[in-house]
């Protein structure tokens, strides 16, 4: 399993932000993540300096959400949703995204649902529920 570290997620974020801005060719994966980045011009600031990205602290105390955890988020969610894992998200996204007739607001449900699950997940120290995860998408 890859598991990137912060600066490698605020590396790849910054990077694609840069390649979009100079018209260069982008990877899949960077073509799904400027998407979102493009919904979210609030974060422009924060992806234009990757030096400075590498140490901006989003922490709680300071009041900010982390833009390049949000992003991640959603990019989270693409792939889970393009994968159907866990079993039943896409079909729970596609019938939420229908209900708020936004793809955007469906997903900013999704990572409440997302990250209830991995705090229950870190709390107990079982592994992550993905049957509670998409039940929780359900009913929203």
């Amino acid at each position: 399993m890859f598991t990137p570290s912060s600066d490698d997620v605020r590396r790849f974020f910054c990077e694609v932000y840069r390649k979009h801005g100079a018209k260069e060719i982008l990877s899949p994966l960077e073509a799904i993540a400027l998407d979102w980045i493009v919904q979210h011009p609030e974060y422009e600031d924060a992806l234009r300096d990757v030096e400075t990205a590498l140490t901006r602290d989003y922490s709680v105390e300071g009041g900010q959400a982390n833009p390049f955890l949000h992003l991640s988020m959603h990019l989270s969610i693409a792939e889970q949703i393009s994968i159907d894992q866990p079993v039943g998200i896409r079909a729970a996204c596609h019938s939420l995204t229908q209900r708020l007739d936004s793809e955007h607001a469906a997903h900013h449900q999704i990572m409440e649902c997302l990250g209830q699950m991995i705090w229950n997940s870190q709390r107990s120290g079982l592994p992550p529920d993905g049957a509670a995860y998409v039940e929780c998408v359900r009913r929203r």
